[in-house]
């Protein structure tokens, strides 16, 4: 006669619904609070990026000032080596020269995109190397 063992029905195997539904509710309250934090650095870092990118551009302005015989235009409106923060890739801030005179100028940088919800809005940098944004920490 063959020995054979019928199987033991009060252990469970596997998980349960409630089990699974626990862990799902747990991922999503991580993931609730981390995803704001991450998305508030992602602003930052982008912000840090078009900040440098005005500072290099304000000094390509005051190359051209000192090769110009000291006038920013030059006779006429300069056009900017980069028009995009980051240079390539998908645009985040929109760089702009405006207000430019013979001996002052202001480079702008609009957010653009996902970067409009920045809390920063547009950053300003003037040749008296005056800064300007929306909050006055975002420099």
């Amino acid at each position: 006669m063959m020995n054979s063992k019928l199987p033991e029905w009060g252990r469970s195997r596997g998980f349960t619904l409630i089990e699974v539904m626990i862990v799902v509710v747990i991922i999503g309250i991580i993931a609730s609070i981390a995803y704001p934090s991450y998305r508030n650095n992602m602003l930052a870092t982008h912000r840090t990026n078009a900040q440098a990118d005005l500072m290099e551009l304000a000094q390509w302005m005051e190359r051209k000032y000192l090769q110009q015989n000291y006038d920013y235009t030059g006779g006429g409106t300069p056009t900017l080596p980069q028009t995009q923060s980051p240079e390539s890739g998908t645009a985040m801030y929109n760089l702009t020269l405006s207000a430019v005179a013979k001996n002052s100028f202001t480079l702008v940088a609009t957010p653009v995109g996902g970067q409009g919800d920045d809390r920063c809005g547009t950053l300003t940098l003037e040749q008296s190397g005056e800064k300007g944004a929306a909050e006055s920490d975002c420099w």
